[in-house]
Formats: C-alpha cells, structure tokens, sequence
C-alpha cells in the first residue's frame, strides 16, 4: 500500500494527526478539519471517510480495512484498538424509507427527513466484512460484530453479535485486555 507521506498529511488539514498514521494514497476524506486520526492508525485502500458537523475521530491502534466508508453529519468514534474489517459502512445520518418524504440530497432539505444520530465503538471492538452500522448504534468496548451483518441497535459489552439485523450469538472472552496491557507496557518501557 502506498502511503501519504506524513508531511502531506499535515498539510491536508486534519483536526489532529498521531505519529506513526498510515493512510493509503488511494483513500478519500471529506472535511479533514473535522477529522482526528491519533497514533499508530491504519486507513487502507479505497476507504471514505466524509466527516460531517459531528466529525469523526479515529483512535490509537485502529485499523480501517479496504473500502470501508464512514459517512453522515453526526458524529463517528472508533476508540483506541478497534478496527474495521473490508468494505465496512457505518452511517451517522439516514434518509426516512418509510415513503412520507423524499429521499437523497439532490431535493430540497424542507421535503426530506434525514436522520442524524452519533455512533460510538469502543475499545476492542471489532466489525466483520461489509456489515452496516446505523445512525445512533453504540458498540461499547470489546464487541465483536459477525461478517455481512446489519447493526440497527446497541451492543453491550464484550458481546458477539452477527446476523440480520445483528443478534446476540455469545460472550467474547477478555484476553485481549491483558494483552493490551502487556502492549503498553513495552512501549512505555522503550520511551
């Protein structure tokens, strides 16, 4: 993967950007000043992130497969060592399916009824190739969402999630939190 040099990444005008960031040269970002991308980051091939007023922030140790999107108007977090899987979407606006307004916005604002809600990732979390996240979903830290699922409502905490829309399947376990621990202890002893 070809990355942008860390020296065109300040002058694209992020609100914040990390050490050690690597974003693809083929990715597409949207109103930088309202996008942070902290520490050790990835940002793969072909991905969007279109940062709306609530912005986006991207955490440390996260991951952003190929051709994931991030798009809409509120606000989208992705906490520290999360990551998303290929060709991810989450949404933080929608347009009304329901046929009492139009849709898109090629029509006038007064004749839609776009939804705007922040969605939230917490740490750990985890989300498999080409689900669909939605406006105001919070996947609080440790879930795992299964590949090709649709996530409408809320995850609790280190729960196992996949299907359409995404269901419980099981506990995950917490190993990773020691892991994490062990991670930030070496990097703290080599500082």
């Amino acid at each position: 993967m070809a990355a942008i040099s860390h020296e065109t990444l300040e002058q694209m005008g992020f609100a914040e950007i990390g050490s050690n960031v690597l974003i693809s040269e083929k990715a597409t970002f949207y109103n930088c000043n309202k996008i942070k991308l902290l520490d050790n980051c990835r940002i793969d091939d072909f991905c969007v992130v279109a940062a709306g007023e609530g912005g986006v922030n991207v955490g440390r140790y996260v991951h952003i497969a190929v051709g994931s999107t991030l798009i809409g108007a509120g606000n989208i977090t992705l906490s520290d060592f999360s990551g998303l899987s290929s060709r991810v979407a989450i949404y933080s606006s929608s347009d009304d399916y329901s046929g009492a307004f139009m849709t898109n916005p090629t029509v006038p604002k007064q004749l839609t009824n776009v939804k705007h809600a922040d969605v939230y990732l917490g740490k750990h979390v985890i989300v498999g190739s080409g689900s669909v996240i939605l406006p105001g979903v919070r996947l609080e830290e440790g879930v795992a969402i299964g590949a090709l699922s649709l996530v409408t409502k809320s995850c609790k905490t280190f729960g196992i999630y996949a299907g359409n829309p995404a269901k419980l399947i099981k506990e995950r376990k917490k190993d990773l939190l020691t892991l994490e621990q062990q991670l930030l202890n070496h990097k703290k002893n080599e500082s």
